[in-house]
């Protein structure tokens, strides 16, 4: 094989402004700056608003929620920490 692919290594260069990041989601979608939901007023988000940045209820949604209801984990299978566990055993 002769050469190289143009733009091979462009991924690995750090973007270091965020004026670069701006301007490469700008040409794309407007999917930056990215805010989280606790962060936001009660009125854009359901997890926004209170006098600390927390959730406040559960976040999991049922799946047959509406649609403004359905952020965080939707129709999680299982939360928590993963208590008693067995791992694989080497015999």
């Amino acid at each position: 094989m002769i050469g190289n692919v143009a733009g091979g290594n462009r991924c690995d260069k750090p973007m270091l402004k965020a004026g670069r990041a701006y301007h490469k989601y700008r040409v794309k979608r407007n999917c930056w700056p990215r805010v989280r939901g606790v962060a936001m007023n009660p009125v854009e988000h359901p997890h926004g608003g209170g006098n600390h940045q927390h959730i406040g209820h559960a976040s999991t949604a049922r799946r047959d929620a509406p649609a403004g209801k359905k952020v965080g984990l939707i129709a999680a299978r299982r939360t928590g920490l993963l208590r008693g566990r067995q791992g694989a055993k080497d015999e």
